[in-house]
């Protein structure tokens, strides 16, 4: 116990996660919150619900969360 305890963003700042493994887990992330999102503008009448509108929703949020994510 000699060490100095270590925080959480020491922990996060070395870490080498596997990039592949933070890809896929934004695109299912994205896909489940695309899903729900559609879902919910066709609950409202504002949107129809369809697969081709869920993957674009998921194309955008996945975009946006990776270019802010990238920054």
């Amino acid at each position: 116990m000699s060490d100095p305890q270590r925080g959480v963003r020491d922990g996060v700042e070395s870490s080498e996660g596997d990039p592949k493994a933070v890809f896929l887990l934004g695109v299912v992330l994205s896909a489940g919150f695309a899903w729900t999102v559609v879902w919910g503008l066709d609950l409202l009448g504002a949107l129809t619900f369809g697969l081709g509108n869920v993957a674009a929703v998921a194309l955008v949020l996945f975009a946006l969360t990776y270019v802010v994510a990238v920054r």
